[in-house]
């Protein structure tokens, strides 16, 4: 029956319940079939007819006017191909956006800047100027990007010091950190113009920055905009949780049709309505004091607190099982707290990432789903994931076994989905 005919049909029956000839019940309209998703191109296994199975499960309650089951997406390389904060970060260069920091300190961008990192940025870039100059200057553009992209001065010493690695990245706060000065709005429109070059770019392209070649694409997955739309029509609050800047995300979302409302990230405190180089807080962490980013275990925060209600303290902490989110999706030992979180499935693209693919291919409770990239996935991993030695990072960054919730070892994995 085509879609006239079965409205046509439907209100006939609502016409003949009204007259008594037809009983009520049998003209209530029979509830709208759950959505599944459009392709199993690209899907592993059974991926998809799982993610249908729960999208199922979960369907049925959405005209019920209840709590909505929340699905949380990582952004960079889960929803997308490649890094918008890297496509920004390399736009701001090569076109002269990142301003000078005041009175010259670069120690001023980030607590966490080394000594040394500052020093090497002092002589690298010029002082007494608005915005540098790195689309000309590319000695200021290399130690700009050292820094930010491997952590290091061009000289090789260390950038970043002094961090909880479970809770901050301080080379994806940086970037937040260097939009410093500029609006909101002028931070989502640098993006804006990065996300169209990038779109643009064939797959593969590269671009010059400094004196560097680095990569100059991205492509949102097809798979992934269908699955947020079909989570969506199923009743679920999706949202995005990236470790990019929250004006970067918001502009790259609106392209998987999630509002800016929906969408996490690195968050600026302000003054006078422009961004400032520190960061808001979350749970026991005050604005300004710059020690947690929607990063590992912030990214666990940040959901608590601002997706599922949990305020102080306690969002720093798993919550009940009825009180998390039922969907996650991620690529990166960056996301391995807010997935294990989730009570339904946990979707994980596979980019070799030790943490993450220790857990995944444990699948301790079978809620683990791995697939390859939807584009340009990894080869097979020839050596087991280092699970029982060094496959998860400390507080303090040393590389310790990874354990189960019990305390017990993860013993090494295999890399079976590629």
């Amino acid at each position: 029956m085509n879609d006239k005919l079965r409205t046509t049909a439907a209100a006939a029956a609502l016409a003949l319940a009204a007259t008594g000839l037809l009983p009520a019940a049998n003209a209530e309209a029979k509830p709208a079939e759950c959505p599944t998703l459009n392709s199993s191109e690209g899907w592993y296994g059974d991926n998809k007819a799982r993610i249908d199975a729960l999208i199922a499960d979960h369907c049925e309650d959405r005209h019920k006017g209840g709590k909505k089951p929340v699905a949380v997406f990582d952004w960079d390389n889960t929803v997308i191909k490649n890094d918008v904060g890297d496509a920004t970060f390399y736009w701001l260069l090569r076109n002269d956006r990142v301003r000078a920091p005041e009175d010259g300190d670069w120690a001023t961008t980030s607590r966490y800047l080394t000594p040394e990192a500052a020093t090497a940025l002092g002589e690298a870039c010029p002082t007494g100027v608005r915005t540098l100059p790195t689309a000309t200057d590319a000695r200021c553009a290399d130690e700009l990007l050292s820094v930010y992209g491997s952590g290091a001065t061009t000289g090789g010493k260390t950038a970043f010091a002094g961090y909880d690695h479970r809770r901050m990245e301080p080379q994806y706060a940086w970037l937040a950190q260097l939009l410093h000065g500029w609006t909101t709005r002028q931070a989502a429109s640098f993006a804006a113009a990065a996300r169209a070059e990038n779109l643009a770019a064939p797959q593969g392209a590269t671009q010059q920055v400094g004196t560097s070649r680095v990569t100059g694409w991205v492509r949102y997955y097809d798979q992934q905009r269908d699955l947020i739309r079909t989570l969506q029509d199923g009743g679920f609050d999706v949202w995005i949780v990236s470790a990019s800047p929250e004006p970067v995300v918001d502009v790259w979302a609106k392209g998987v049709g999630i509002d800016p409302s929906h969408a996490l990230g690195i968050r600026n405190t302000t003054d006078h309505g422009r961004l400032t180089s520190h960061l808001k807080g979350c749970g026991s962490v005050r604005d300004g004091e710059d020690a947690l980013i929607t990063y590992i275990d912030g990214k666990r925060c940040w959901i608590n607190q601002e997706i599922l209600g949990v305020q102080g303290p306690a969002a720093e902490r798993v919550q009940p099982a009825a009180r998390r989110q039922v969907f996650a999706a991620g690529d990166s030992d960056t996301d391995i707290s807010f997935l294990r979180d989730a009570t339904g499935l946990r979707l994980v693209l596979n980019r070799n990432k030790n943490e993450l693919m220790c857990r995944a291919y444990e699948n301790g409770d079978g809620r683990w789903l791995v697939n390859p990239m939807f584009i340009e996935p990894k080869k097979r991993k020839t050596s087991a994931y280092p699970c029982s030695t060094t496959g998860y990072t400390a507080s303090d960054g040393t590389a310790q076994p990874v354990r189960r919730t019990d305390g017990s070892i993860v013993p090494d994995q295999l890399d079976t989905v590629f």
